[in-house]
């Protein structure tokens, strides 16, 4: 079972009992869900992509710390002209454990139920009046 997930605007590859390192995260070491499953396989058969996520999907993760990157150096020169300069950084980054992939269908088939029920088109007249010529145009608004 395997799910590709969205976190800090990067979609990341997961399974169960994963360990991967993302951008820093808020939040002192604890237990994190994610419902932002873009894709969710079961196996190679039962494959669910979402639209643009899959209700009712989510993905349990613990933080396990957090810490810097490696170092990147960014080295800059014109040659003939006597310029240099040096520069590096480190990313924040933090260490997810990935514990559970989990997907309620029974609730999400049932919310997809009602609200193709619940949503009907209603009618609209809307009279215009003009130097004694009055028309009348028939709208069909949708709700969202």
């Amino acid at each position: 079972m395997y799910a590709i997930v969205e976190i800090a605007g990067k979609q990341y590859k997961v399974a169960n009992d994963d360990t991967i390192e993302v951008d820093a995260l808020t939040g002192k070491k604890g237990t994190v869900t994610f419902d932002t499953v873009l894709l969710y396989a079961q196996d190679a058969k039962t494959v669910e992509v979402g639209n643009p996520y899959v209700s009712g999907a989510s993905v349990k993760a613990e933080i396990v710390e957090h810490k810097k990157g490696d170092k990147v150096e960014v080295f800059k020169m014109k040659p003939k002209k006597r310029y240099q300069r040096k520069q590096g950084h480190r990313r924040h980054l933090t260490v997810l454990s990935i514990k559970d992939i989990s997907r309620k269908a029974a609730q999400a088939t049932k919310k997809k139920a009602a609200a193709k029920k619940s949503t009907t088109k209603s009618t609209k007249k809307k009279t215009t009046t003009k130097k004694n010529k009055t028309t009348s145009k028939t709208t069909k608004a949708k709700k969202k």
